[in-house]
């Protein structure tokens, strides 16, 4: 009789061992979210002094001009000040498992964070709380970002956000064939456009409200300017000499590729671009717009093309002003009422682009990190501007270790 028994018990501390391996993956491998909202007040917007004002690891994003928010693989978080010179502790974090972080957005005070699965998690910037949650379309295949996170939250793909005449603000997810609208106050879906896989997809919303979308599914490619507010096509439009590799970068945006007031097209591989203002009806040319060296804000064009800077007309290339005195820079970044410059010597010069005048210049270092690196992503936003600085003849093919100057290799600055 012992030996039934025993059979038994061995039987049954197996099932128990089991069942309490079955407990601890679930426990370790189920979906699950962790928030954890701020304990403290929200800070105040600070008037920092004009300059360098620290350096980070990982890119910043400036929201309300009070936090700066960050990305990791499974993880949305801000710190405080937005002015402090290294990141600190959390103010809030919010982290998801096992999908991965591919997206953030930060219009107003509402941080966006779209993620692998296509789950779209509106976080309220003041405490950190989840605002929503949303379905949205898969994004597909997004490349691996570099350990700053910059392509994540400077150019997060397939995520914009629309502002109508009245002031709504639209959330707007494409991923492939697929693009979504959804109130970005309560994320309720207000359209979707639903097509064939490859054949539609956003390329950024214009400063006129509307969703710019390219559209291929019954013939060559067309560009249509989106209602966004029921996804109704107001317009179609194809630039003259138009192909099938009808390709549209959106320019003189707001935000990434969200509030833009310009395109540029590129009709085939070898195409150089052309410039266009857009607005509520057709798009109108832009020649000053053509060159790659140039860069928009309203209806002003600042062109670096021919060594000396100058602005410009978008509509008729009138000289505005000139500025023979910078010698040879580089655009970083454009934000409205100002424009970003880079000279040789690593001097950041910041442009009124409707007058020409200096608002801000200043050499990029900081404690002995010297001058002798190359930018690589940068970003503005209310007066801030960030900038990745990448070792001399750096290439993107390096890894993350040969690429990078530093350890914190982002440099934060006010203008």
């Amino acid at each position: 009789m012992r030996r039934p028994v025993r059979r038994i018990v061995v039987a049954l501390a197996a099932v128990l061992a089991v069942a309490a391996v079955a407990a601890v993956v679930h426990r370790v491998l189920a979906p699950a979210e962790v928030e954890t909202v701020a304990r403290a007040a929200y800070p105040a917007a600070p008037d920092p002094p004009v300059g360098v004002i620290g350096r980070l690891p990982v890119a910043p994003v400036v929201v309300d001009g009070r936090l700066r928010v960050y990305a990791g693989t499974r993880q949305v978080y801000a710190d405080r000040p937005v002015d402090g010179r290294h990141r600190v502790t959390p103010f809030w974090s919010y982290r998801r498992w096992p999908a991965k972080l591919v997206g953030v957005l930060a219009p107003d005070a509402t941080v966006v964070s779209r993620w692998s699965d296509g789950t779209l998690v509106a976080l309220d910037a003041r405490t950190g709380r989840v605002a929503w949650r949303a379905d949205g379309p898969e994004p597909g295949e997004v490349p691996k970002p570099r350990r700053t996170y910059a392509s994540t939250v400077w150019n997060p793909e397939g995520l914009y956000v629309a502002r109508t005449a009245a002031g709504r603000a639209v959330l707007v997810a494409a991923g492939p064939g697929r693009v979504d609208g959804y109130d970005l106050g309560d994320g309720r879906r207000l359209w979707r456009v639903d097509r064939e896989r490859g054949c539609v997809g956003a390329v950024g919303t214009t400063g006129s409200g509307q969703v710019m979308v390219e559209e291929a599914c019954a013939g060559p490619v067309t560009v249509e300017f989106l209602d966004p507010v029921t996804g109704a096509v107001r317009t179609s439009w194809r630039p003259p000499a138009a192909g099938q590799a009808l390709r549209v970068v959106p320019v003189g945006c707001e935000h990434w590729r969200s509030g833009c007031q310009g395109v540029r097209t590129f009709v085939s591989g070898d195409d150089a671009g052309r410039g266009w203002l857009v607005g509520p009806g057709v798009p109108v040319p832009a020649p000053a717009l053509d060159s790659p060296d140039t860069e928009l804000d309203g209806e002003r064009v600042v062109d670096t093309s021919t060594g000396v800077v100058t602005g410009r007309s978008a509509r008729t290339g009138k000289e505005l002003w000139r500025r023979p005195d910078l010698g040879p820079v580089r655009i970083l970044a454009v934000e409205p009422g100002r424009v970003h410059l880079v000279t040789d010597q690593r001097e950041l010069v910041t442009l009124d682009p409707g007058t020409g005048t200096v608002r801000s210049r200043f050499v990029l270092d900081i404690g002995r990190d010297g001058t002798g690196w190359q930018p690589g992503r940068a970003y503005a936003a209310d007066g801030y501007l960030a900038v990745e600085r990448a070792r001399q003849g750096a290439s993107p093919d390096d890894d993350d270790q040969e690429y990078f100057l530093t350890a914190e290799t982002v440099l934060l600055v006010s203008t």
